[in-house]
């Protein structure tokens, strides 16, 4: 991938749940790169105050928005159609993970999962769809996880479910929209060290995390936003239906005994 900057100027990106996380960092870095972006976000404070320290509203702006619903995910891309002119990069990362086993989860929360992760994938889509076949031309980008498509562990039924999901509509979708001009793909977070990761879990949870990585540490959201920024940029134009995992290595070993030393 080229370093040179200002790779994204000119275009305009709609970044979902984009106020913090992987999601603030993405947002940060598409907007280093030249992008004007808006931030939608259920966070209405925290958001207006990310959207702000990326620039002046002809920069970034920030709009309320709970992507499982239809209005609102039409809303946001209305944001950046009237006030950027257009869109040409749709980034949905929004997700939530609660713990429950799946004897225990309830319908309504199940459906939950399902609304932000997976009906909100496809609603940002839908919405940004025909902006994009305009112009001939949009990048979409879809956060999913190696958890579902890949590995999962006991207590995320519904949030397996809904990732593995994504990764059906990101090929889907590619298939379909490609005749306009438009890339569908995904990343696969590993475990990332976000803001909540610190607070909410011990040290000693994240050195064992940390240990079960080949490449010794856990992600951080730059990391993801530089594959995002690849795959949002002029780059990756032949790159379409796919994912790309970002883990370290996470996935790739056969048994918890992998470590080599080094002779």
């Amino acid at each position: 991938m080229s370093n040179s900057p200002q790779r994204l100027m000119g275009r305009s990106a709609l970044v979902v749940g984009g106020a913090r996380g992987i999601g603030g960092a993405i947002a940060r870095r598409l907007a280093t790169e030249g992008a004007r972006v808006v931030v939608a976000d259920t966070e209405v404070e925290a958001g207006t105050a990310f959207a702000a320290s990326l620039g002046g509203p002809d920069r970034a702006r920030f709009v309320e928005t709970d992507i499982s619903q239809k209005a609102d995910a039409e809303r946001a891309v209305a944001e950046a159609v009237t006030h950027f002119g257009g869109i040409d990069i749709v980034v949905q990362n929004a997700g939530i993970y609660p713990w429950t086993l799946i004897e225990n989860i309830e319908p309504d929360e199940w459906d939950a999962v399902m609304g932000v992760n997976l009906r909100g994938t496809y609603l940002v889509a839908r919405a940004a769809l025909p902006a994009m076949k305009a112009k001939g031309y949009g990048r979409m980008i879809f956060t999913s996880s190696i958890t579902g498509p890949r590995v999962t562990s006991p207590g995320h039924g519904h949030y397996s479910a809904s990732k593995a999901g994504i990764n059906g509509f990101i090929k889907a979708a590619a298939l379909e929209f490609a005749g306009y001009g438009i890339t569908v793909n995904g990343i696969e977070p590993g475990n990332i060290l976000t803001e909540g990761m610190k607070a909410g879990r011990s040290a000693a949870f994240i050195k064992g995390m940390e240990d079960s990585i080949p490449l010794g540490r856990l992600g951080t959201p730059d990391d993801i936003a530089n594959a995002a920024l690849f795959l949002a940029s002029d780059e990756s134009s032949y790159i379409t239906g796919t994912t790309i995992v970002v883990d370290g290595g996470q996935t790739l070993p056969e048994s918890k005994d992998f470590r080599l030393t080094p002779s």
